[in-house]
């Protein structure tokens, strides 16, 4: 099982301590430290749409000028962006033997995980 996100967001810091809580064993990928794939993006795109996994709420996608925002209309163009700004990504993503996981739903995860 692999958690993908940063270590600074509190929703990472939620579903991680809610696998330990469950015992439940997994490996944490770091976005700032070890990035991401085009490829992983890609697969991703067609699990959750790149509409998404986009993270317009946040400060990285307020801290865009408008027009780097406005360059953001497809797939193609919504991945080079997450791609320079990893922080832009939902978090946290959990792939777990072939389950997929976008942000943290404790309900969901319980579901899915245990």
């Amino acid at each position: 099982m692999i958690i993908y996100g940063i270590p600074n967001c509190g929703s990472v810091k939620k579903a991680m301590d809610w696998m330990k809580t469950n015992n439940i064993t997994f490996e944490f990928h770091d976005y700032k430290k070890k990035g991401i794939t085009k490829k992983k993006l890609k697969e991703w795109c067609k699990l959750f749409g790149w509409e998404n996994l986009i993270n317009k709420a946040g400060t990285t996608w307020k801290g865009l000028t408008d027009d780097e925002k406005n360059k953001v209309v497809d797939e193609a163009s919504a991945i080079e962006v997450m791609m320079n700004n990893t922080s832009l990504i939902k978090r946290p993503i959990v792939e777990a033997n072939g389950k997929y996981l976008i942000r943290f739903k404790e309900e969901e995860y319980a579901q899915q995980l245990l």
